[in-house]
Formats: C-alpha cells, sequence, structure tokens
C-alpha cells in the first residue's frame, strides 16, 4: 500500500522506556526499576488533584464539556488573558501539531535549535516544510537571527525555553530582543513546558505569556500540566495567543480532544501552586547533588533550568554503554546518541531514586 510520500523518511518519536517492558526485557523486579528518562514529576501530582478525579471517575461514560470552560477560566485567570486567548490540547505537543499544520507547507521552511525537542522535526515533517537547524546544539539566538534573515521562507520558529532535551535556558531580555527582528507573518512557538523551573530558579527566565502575545502578536506561548503539575498521563497542555491565532488552531482541533478526567485533574491542579512550589524546591535542591557528582567523578554537565539534568562524557566513554549498563541494573535514563551528542539526560528522581542512582552509576563508569 502506497502512503504519502512526506512519511517515507519520517521517524517515529521514541518515548522513554516503560517499567513494565524494562522488567519483561531484563528481569528485573519491578520495584527495582527507576524511571529517570522522561522528566515526569517523581512526586507525582497534587493529593488534591487524585481525590478529585476518584470522585469523578464514575463520569468517564461521559464526553468532556468540549468548550473546556472552567480550565479555560483558570487559565485566564492565572495569566491575567482572555479565554478567547486560549486553547487546550491533549498536551502542549498537540497544540505545537495544531500551530505547525496550520502555517507550514512544502514551499515553507521551519527553523529550530539543532537540538531539542524532537516533535518539532516530526510535525514539520509532515507537512513536507524543510527543516532548518542552527550548528550550536544549544539555542544559539545570532545564528538563529542570521538563517532567518538568509531565507524568507521560513514560516515558523521554535524556541524551547527551557529546551528539552538539554535544560539549558534563555534571558527573557535576549528573546525579546531576538523578537523585534522578526517578521510579524512568521510564527514563533515559545515552549513553556518547563517554563515552571526555569522561572523558579531564574527570574531573568521567566516569560509573561500576556506580556509575550501582546507585545508579540505572532508569537503563541505553550504551556503543560505534565511536567511541574505531575499529570503526564493525563496529556493535557495549553496555547495561549492572539485570538486571531488561537481561532486558527481550532479549525484543526477535533471535538472532546482531552477527556473530562483530564479536564477535572487540570482544573484542580492549577488551584494548588504549594504543591508545585514544594516540588520546585526539592527539584533543585536534589540538582545540586548531581552537579557535585559530576564534579567529583570528573565529566561535564549542562547547566539545567528544568527537572533533569545533561550529563556529558569525553571520548574515553559511551553515553549508549553508559546507558545500557544502567538499563540492565534497573535504571532507565535517556541517552543522547541520536542527537550527536555523547551524553545522557537523567530526571531528577527523589532523594532515594539519585541516591540509588548515584551508587549504580559509579559501577559502570568507574
Amino acid at each position: 500500500m502506497k502512503f504519502n510520500a512526506v512519511l517515507d523518511n519520517l521517524k517515529i518519536y521514541e518515548a522513554g522506556k516503560p517499567i513494565e517492558l524494562v522488567v519483561r526485557e531484563y528481569g528485573i523486579d519491578s520495584k527495582d526499576v527507576i524511571k529517570l528518562a522522561s522528566n515526569e514529576n517523581p512526586r507525582g501530582c497534587s493529593p488534591k488533584v487524585i481525590e478529585a478525579v476518584q470522585k469523578d471517575a464514575s463520569k468517564m461514560n461521559l464526553y468532556p464539556d468540549d468548550s473546556m470552560y472552567e480550565l479555560k477560566e483558570g487559565l485566564a485567570k492565572r495569566f491575567n488573558v482572555g479565554s478567547k486567548n486560549i486553547i487546550i490540547g491533549a498536551g502542549s505537543d498537540q497544540v505545537i501539531s495544531f500551530a505547525v499544520h496550520a502555517k507550514s507547507n512544502p514551499n515553507t521552511a521551519v527553523l529550530m535549535a539543532r537540538t531539542t525537542f524532537a516533535m518539532y522535526e516530526i510535525y514539520t515533517r509532515q507537512t513536507g516544510a524543510k527543516i532548518l537547524k542552527t550548528p550550536s546544539h544549544t539555542h544559539n539566538l545570532p545564528e538563529m537571527l542570521e538563517m532567518y534573515q538568509q531565507n524568507k521562507d521560513i514560516s515558523i520558529i521554535f524556541l524551547c525555553l527551557p529546551n528539552n532535551p538539554l535544560g539549558e535556558c534563555l534571558d527573557t531580555k535576549d528573546i525579546e530582543a531576538f523578537l523585534e527582528k522578526i517578521n510579524q507573518d512568521t510564527l514563533v512557538i515559545i515552549d513553556g513546558a518547563y517554563q515552571e523551573y526555569g522561572s523558579f530558579k531564574d527570574k531573568n527566565k521567566a516569560i509573561n505569556p500576556k506580556e509575550l502575545i501582546k507585545k508579540y502578536p505572532n508569537t503563541i506561548y505553550m504551556g503543560t500540566f505534565s511536567k511541574a503539575y505531575g499529570l503526564g498521563g493525563m496529556r493535557c497542555g495549553y496555547g495561549i495567543a492572539q485570538a486571531d491565532i488561537i481561532e486558527a488552531l481550532h479549525k484543526l482541533r477535533a471535538p472532546f480532544n482531552i477527556t473530562n478526567l483530564s479536564l477535572k485533574a487540570a482544573i484542580v491542579a492549577l488551584q494548588d501552586e504549594a504543591f508545585v512550589q514544594k516540588c520546585m524546591a526539592e527539584n533543585f535542591q536534589e540538582m545540586k547533588r548531581y552537579e557535585v557528582f559530576a564534579k567529583e567523578l570528573g565529566f561535564d554537565f549542562i547547566d539545567s533550568y528544568t527537572n533533569f539534568i545533561t550529563l556529558e562524557f569525553d571520548n574515553s566513554k559511551k553515553s549508549s554503554d553508559i546507558a545500557e549498563k544502567l538499563l540492565k541494573k534497573g535504571i532507565i535514563v535517556r541517552n543522547l546518541g541520536a542527537y550527536d551528542m555523547n551524553a545522557i539526560r537523567v530526571t531528577i528522581g527523589t532523594p532515594e531514586q539519585n541516591s540509588r542512582f548515584f551508587e549504580l552509576f559509579r559501577t559502570v563508569y568507574m
């Protein structure tokens, strides 16, 4: 059977290995497996969310409120924007998909950092658009600007702030200086999946969606409940932009695109900011342990503004070997070899999980 030609060179996104698969493949007891590969919140979600979802579990036979009124109102209040400025998706990556399909086609190009969220490239290839990547792995705005000025057919620019899978983050003032030079018909997607972490660690990284879209009407801010709020399994994200952009994206949204339990979880999670702040503090406290550990063993790391850290190795060690040896011991991490980097990405776990990682890492690295 023949399919659209754009699928010929389209790679399938590889998610982090689930615990169940490691148990089956390596015969390890599930209680001995620690997943530090998918940047989930190891502290789970707010207990208030669990209580609310359990209370509404009997409603799973019903379709959700397709207007998503209550969640939009909650987000509107949080960010001081109008409900008309918000679109809800099954994870922020679904909203990213809407944006790419709304703006890109085989006559356009999409610009992104060399190493960033893989779905940007996958969604772009689905449209047949050309992909442009900077020489630098991390976000290099001078490189991006030069490439933008040399390619008049760029329809979208991706800025992942903080960046996944590396963890670095640009200062807001530098982003604004960059945006001043971008044509108003170029859509700039600001992926803020890890913004809660970045802004907690450094206020100079904080993005205000209201001010962003007001000053730069060609931007859209993406947020998610999958990371800081601990709702990865509920698949709920959002986009914030000018009303005309949101209206265009709604033309691509299927009805009932997230579940009623996902809506309930997100609505309640948004109300428990104390839980999120506690998670932020514990995350960066534990991250310091990784930084000390890396210095002790003599390898590099990227200063991270997220809930993960990228560990880089010299040529005497191979990240693929390290990741595989850790996997056999029940520690799941993300090997970044596919990004042409000799590095692994490790989610910051609980204190107990991190201690176990340090213990087993020594056995495979030394």
